[in-house]
């Protein structure tokens, strides 16, 4: 940890947590425990720009908050509801660096996303703002100039995890994700 009070360095970690999984909390342990970064901000999407359905922003906020409650360091902003509308990276960096102005932030972003970011809105911006840290999921290819981690994440997806859940496979589903976040998707029947 590289705590420094006037400017700590943040890592703002978004993503649609559709449900969160597994491989999310070991993202956030590893960019704690192996990178210069004294907290993590779990961001989920609030409206995704490319129409992907999703489950309710509320239910997956909730989810996040049981997935990484008790995890020092790490924190779940609900920042993109309170901007509404299109969740856009640029749009929520440039909220963060306005309201806290100290931050130097970097951009937690799966490897194998990173051909995607020149697609992004303004993603020189987003750059400039938050340099990408990005992490390696085994199985996945990471583009040959990234400056990446080794694969330390496992190959785990939120597709997977929602069609244990829609087959009503808890006990699988409990390998790959925290029991309190499939407790609160069965008891608000989400994915069935």
């Amino acid at each position: 940890m590289t705590e420094h009070a006037e400017s700590p360095v943040v890592a703002i970690f978004g993503g649609s947590f559709n449900p969160p999984h597994v491989g999310h909390l070991l993202a956030a342990t590893y960019v704690l425990a192996c990178t210069p970064v004294d907290r993590v901000v779990v961001v989920p999407t609030y409206r995704h720009p490319f129409q992907k359905p999703l489950a309710p922003f509320d239910d997956r906020l909730a989810m996040c908050r049981h997935a990484f409650a008790g995890m020092a360091n790490v924190e779940v902003s609900d920042v993109e509801k309170m901007l509404g509308g299109e969740s856009l990276t640029v749009r929520t960096l440039e909220h963060f660096a306005s309201v806290h102005p100290h931050w130097r932030m970097r951009l937690v972003i799966g490897a194998d996303v990173l051909n995607e970011l020149p697609t992004w809105t303004r993603p020189d911006r987003v750059r400039e703002l938050a340099p990408p840290l990005p992490l390696a999921r085994v199985g996945h290819v990471a583009p040959n100039d990234a400056d990446t981690s080794p694969p330390v994440l496992p190959d785990v997806s939120s597709t997977t995890v929602r069609g244990l859940f829609a087959k009503a496979e808890w006990e699988q589903a409990q390998r790959l994700v925290p029991a309190s976040v499939v407790a609160y998707a069965r008891q608000h029947g989400l994915y069935r």
